[in-house]
This record gives C-alpha cells, structure tokens and sequence, in this order.
C-alpha cells in the first residue's frame, strides 16, 4: 500500500536532482558556520557516510535483494546514510532553515522515491514481501542474526560509493573555507 499517490511519487522522482541543485545553492547562499558548529555537525556526517559506506559495500543493485549488513537491520541504510550526513552539514552551516530544508526535501522528494524503489524491488525479487515484513523501512531493528554475506570493497567501487564522500570533502572544505572567511 502507498502513502504518496503513484504520479506524485513519479514527479517527485524526477526532481531528485534538482532539488539537490536548489538545496545547495541555498546552502552556499545561507551557510554561516564556525568552529563549533563544523565540531558538531562532523560526527553526524562521518556516521551518516560510513552508514552508506557499509551499505554499498553489500548493495548488488538489480542482481540480487541484499538482506546482509545494515541491510538486515533496516530496509534504506543508504537514505539514512544521506539524512545523517546532510544533518551533519547542515548543523555544520549553522541555519535552522538549511536542517528544515533539508529536512522537507527528505519527506517530500525521498519518501515517496523509497516508496517508488520498494515497489520496483518488490516486482523484481519475489522475496521482497517477507524482507520488508521482517525489516523496518527507516527505524533499525536488530535481526535475530545477521546474513553472512561479508562487505566488499568490489561491490563498493562498483557503486561508485566514494563520490558521496567526495561530496561531504568539498562540502565540508567549503564551510571550512567560508568560517575562516572573516581572519582574512
């Protein structure tokens, strides 16, 4: 069952990259960070990249339904992954309306994208129905055992998982560069 009408999913899908364009371009223009605020906000981000690091290094997109690593404790590791990180960021920037922002992106744009990719995992692997009644969707829950499938650095790369950490340096150099701003 969907909480979000299929074409409002649909349309919101295709605005995932826009909306990231328009969230950044908000962020250079309203970024305001100092050194406590970078302090406070890097933990979160460094949580939210290793979430999607240990993600990608089981995802084996389209081949197979992965249920192993953070996949066993929640169904979208890697969109908790990415809410931790831009939390991080956006503490970082130190704006209330950059985490609201943010915030509204996540439950307006990717919601319904989850939504949208559940079904498609579920049309794809005929065991999808019993993963999603055994896992939550967003809220971890410990398995009563882990599938033994181990991370893969392969499956990593594959992914091309080390662009998001890319983009959390960059970010990151920038709040760094525009705190020091005033010294110069």
């Amino acid at each position: 069952m969907s909480f979000f009408p299929k074409r409002y999913a649909e349309t919101v899908q295709r605005l995932r990259v826009p909306s990231g364009l328009l969230l950044a371009a908000a962020f250079v223009w309203l970024a305001d960070p100092v050194l406590p605020t970078l302090l406070l906000g890097l933990p979160f981000a460094i949580a939210g990249l290793a979430i999607r690091a240990w993600a990608a290094g089981h995802l084996r997109k389209n081949q197979q339904l992965t249920v192993s690593g953070p996949y066993a404790l929640v169904r979208n590791p890697l969109y908790i992954g990415s809410l931790l990180t831009a939390l991080g960021c956006t503490l970082a920037a130190a704006r209330s309306e950059l985490t609201l922002l943010a915030g509204a992106v996540f439950l307006f744009i990717y919601l319904p994208v989850m939504e949208q990719e559940e079904q498609h995992l579920a049309k794809l692997f005929p065991e999808y129905q019993d993963y999603a009644a055994r896992v939550p969707q967003l809220v971890p829950r410990l398995p009563e055992a882990f599938p033994p499938q181990p991370f893969s650095w392969a499956v990593y790369k594959v992914n091309q998982e080390q662009k998001a950490l890319y983009g959390f340096l960059a970010v990151y150099a920038f709040l760094i560069l525009k705190a020091l701003r005033p010294a110069f």
